[in-house]
């Protein structure tokens, strides 16, 4: 068996205390990641009456801009009134009754977090973040020494991964 060399050292130490520095964030990461699968239903949500006075006579088009609703479907329409899903506007003066269903804001904040973009300020966070997992995905093959059966072992299940991410991005 052969002795660990500095770099292998120095990789578990870095790999040991990054996992503890991003204890907090990749908890953050994976409890929004498994409640985002769950977006497209009610899952955690409630309902929040929303009560908006905005233009008056505005179209389809410019009331979903005006209350930020983006697809803005209209149900149906009536003389002074438009019917859209779940709410109502009143053409003659622009009072836009409606509800919405969102996070409480513990997780709310939680899923902005995850799904930051560019423009956004935290976005370097969310850079950082991948980079580190691309690190502990490299660092984890010096976990281990090459001629150990844990090792072996390790590239068999690691094989096996590999494999199911292929036929997960195929399906």
């Amino acid at each position: 068996m052969s002795v660990p060399g500095p770099l292998h050292q120095k990789m578990r130490i870095y790999h040991r205390y990054l996992g503890f520095f991003l204890l907090g964030i990749m908890a953050v990461y994976s409890i929004s990641g498994i409640i985002m699968v769950f977006r497209d239903t009610d899952f955690l949500k409630y309902e929040r009456s929303i009560h908006k006075q905005a233009e008056s006579g505005l179209d389809a088009e410019k009331l979903g801009k005006a209350l930020g609703i983006r697809n803005l479907k209209v149900v149906r329409q009536e003389a002074d009134k438009i019917y859209f899903e779940n709410g109502t506007y009143d053409v003659a003066t622009g009072q836009a009754d409606y509800k919405v269903k969102e996070y409480p804001k513990p997780i709310e904040k939680m899923t902005k977090l995850h799904k930051a973009k560019s423009a956004e300020p935290l976005f370097f966070m969310n850079i950082f973040f991948g980079l580190s997992l691309l690190f502990f995905v490299i660092s984890s093959f010096w976990m281990f020494m090459p001629d150990t059966s844990v090792f072996r072992k390790g590239m068999y299940f690691m094989l096996a991964g590999i494999i199911l991410m292929v036929i997960m991005m195929l399906v």
